[in-house]
């Protein structure tokens, strides 16, 4: 399988679908979750609003997230430039993943939120989440002041609120070696509890990345969040989930896909056996008696 970082899975129909950092979007489809085919971009063309958004911008869109609601898919997604907090997310929509449907189209819906260097948040890496009620948030965050969560409208996918209220999810201590480094976040309700998963330390290092996959829960997507620990996420908070191996270095950005009953973690490592070239990861994720997520449970499956 080809270089894979960053990457969300979903299913519609028979076919997996999976969307990962790349020019345009990298779109992988798979029947089983082992052999993974590449099928082209969800962008052709460089998206006209991201160059005067994003000074220095490219068509190298990072960290789709994919989710369906209202109706029809949501796909947001990063604009960056490396290092730097001068971010936006945008959303595309499609009534279906299927190339071969006649109604297969990505519309632009344009900017959702961003971030400018005056701000103390980095607008990247969204994922969106349905509370209880239906309701999607969209949390997003890299560095600086760690991770946070806006409301959305259900029908167009944007801020619910003019100006946007920013509810701060996670965050660790500015100083020293790490310097505020959490990002990635991803939330999954279950039993009562919203779950977020982050990622710690850092990334696109090759085989001297030191990411690693972290978690905490709270009673209420809002917060407060805490680790099975009792530590709130906000002061560095996080129960450890996933981290290197002798061969998988820097695991982390995951997603959680439920199917049937199962979760599975999705996400990428660097991998020692191939000069550090980015692999997709996918894990069986259970559940503890007492609510918390554990892995590896069952043999990780290896990606073709």
């Amino acid at each position: 399988m080809s270089r894979v970082h960053d990457p969300v899975m979903t299913k519609e129909g028979g076919t997996y679908y999976l969307f990962s950092t790349g020019r345009g979007i990298t779109v992988h489809t798979s029947k089983d979750m082992i052999t993974w085919e590449q099928h082209g971009r969800v962008f052709e063309q460089k998206i006209p609003w991201t160059s005067e958004t994003i000074p220095g911008s490219t068509d190298y869109y990072w960290a789709p997230d994919i989710s369906f609601f209202n109706g029809k898919w949501h796909l947001y997604y990063s604009v960056s430039t490396f290092g730097k907090n001068r971010s936006a997310i945008g959303l595309a929509t499609n009534a279906t993943l299927d190339r071969t449907r006649p109604d297969y189209r990505w519309n632009d819906e344009g900017l959702v939120i961003e971030s400018k260097l005056s701000d103390d948040w980095n607008a990247i890496d969204p994922n969106i989440a349905l509370d209880e009620k239906k309701q999607p948030w969209l949390s997003a965050g890299s560095f600086w002041s760690g991770v946070k969560l806006i409301k959305l409208d259900r029908k167009t996918g944007k801020p619910a609120n003019t100006p946007h209220e920013l509810v701060s999810l996670a965050g660790r201590e500015r100083g020293g070696a790490i310097k505020g480094a959490i990002e990635a976040p991803f939330i999954v309700h279950r039993k009562g509890f919203y779950y977020l998963f982050v990622s710690f330390d850092l990334c696109c290092r090759g085989t001297a990345s030191t990411y690693n996959i972290r978690v905490g829960r709270s009673s209420k997507i809002t917060g407060p969040y805490s680790d099975r620990d009792g530590k709130p996420m906000m002061e560095g908070g996080g129960t450890l989930l996933v981290s290197s191996s002798q061969r998988w270095r820097g695991p982390g950005h995951n997603a959680v896909f439920h199917e049937n009953g199962a979760d599975w973690l999705v996400y990428h490592a660097y991998d020692a056996e191939a000069f550090g070239a980015p692999k997709l990861r996918i894990e069986k994720l259970n559940w503890s008696s007492n609510g918390w997520p554990e892995t590896p449970s069952m043999p990780t499956i290896e990606q073709r």
